[in-house]
């Protein structure tokens, strides 16, 4: 928050000087100091709020990752010579705690091709997948563990 506050002093002054950035530094030293104090922020909090952060820009990367491969693997099924598709309803159970991590779950399931979350009640999903194969391992994916990190901290 420190940071933030003395990055925006910085930008709504329009450059940077000697001058600008102790008095930005003292300006935001106070900012923060008031918000430490009358709006129950905390140094803890915010390294917590730094983790979760990193934690989550590396689920975004993997999520990525994730979207490219499987876009391959749909084109490539649909390109193969293979007769049929045999689409498939998977049901599975999620250990996630927070509604929010429920539903970044949900969405990262629909994000990825090939698969979209039919139902979400309580933490009993319902995913139809393009093809069996699709399904196979999608309640212990890579997604489920890296929310269920996020959620932890």
């Amino acid at each position: 928050m420190y940071l933030l506050f003395f990055a925006l002093w910085v930008i709504f002054n329009g450059n940077i000087t000697p001058e600008i950035c102790v008095f930005g530094l003292v300006i935001a030293a106070v900012m923060f100091a008031f918000v430490c104090r009358f709006m129950d922020y905390s140094i803890a909090k915010e390294k917590m709020v730094l983790r979760r952060c990193l934690a989550f820009a590396r689920y975004v990367a993997v999520l990525v990752k994730e979207i490219v491969k499987a876009n391959f693997e749909v084109m490539h099924m649909i390109l193969s010579e293979r007769e049929e598709l045999e689409p498939a309803l998977v049901s599975f159970h999620s250990d996630m705690k927070t509604a929010t991590g429920r539903a970044f779950l949900a969405n990262a399931i629909t994000l990825t091709p090939g698969t979209i979350t039919v139902s979400l009640e309580g933490s009993e999903y319902v995913v139809h997948c393009l093809d069996e194969s699709l399904g196979e391992g999608v309640d212990s994916s890579v997604f489920v563990e890296m929310l269920s990190e996020i959620e932890k901290e």
